[in-house]
């Protein structure tokens, strides 16, 4: 699976906003429920909540990538923030947050290993431990430049 397949160029914010965890999260949420408004904005941001419950999803080095299932959602999408300055995002270093990956998933998706929403996480993972590749996407000038950057991340990055 590519980021290309799952993440529309607009669902990308170069500059997010938000200065909470909660504030981000309903950003992103605002730009899946834009092209799924049958998902409901307040549902997601509650399925991703209940997720950071049971654990941060911000993994260190200015990585977050809180995910959840959803019903009515027909296939798995992301969406994409990059904060300038990080969000307190309960990050297991401790550390800000300044790149937001959001996955939601249909309700009903298997939890069985090469399942799509699994391969996302792992797609997404895989690219994101990548130094260069984090600062290319901190260094992008807008929203543009930050899918260019990550269509060139699926190619190289496998």
């Amino acid at each position: 699976m590519k980021m290309r397949d799952i993440l529309p160029r607009q669902n990308i914010l170069s500059d997010l906003r938000g200065t909470s965890m909660l504030e981000v999260l309903e950003e992103l949420a605002g730009l899946v429920v834009a092209r799924y408004p049958e998902v409901g904005k307040d549902r997601l941001v509650e399925v991703l909540l209940e997720r950071e419950k049971r654990g941060s999803t911000a993994i260190g080095e200015g990585i977050a990538i809180p995910h959840g299932k959803v019903p009515r959602l027909p296939a798995v999408v992301a969406a994409f923030g990059r904060s300038r300055w990080g969000v307190a995002f309960q990050s297991l270093d401790g550390g800000p947050t300044q790149l937001v990956v959001l996955l939601a998933a249909p309700e009903d998706a298997e939890d069985a290993p090469g399942t799509p929403h699994l391969q996302a996480l792992a797609r997404v993972s895989r690219l994101l431990r990548s130094p260069e590749f984090r600062r290319r996407l901190l260094d992008a000038e807008g929203a543009l430049n930050i899918y260019e950057v990550i269509q060139e991340g699926d190619e190289k990055y496998v």
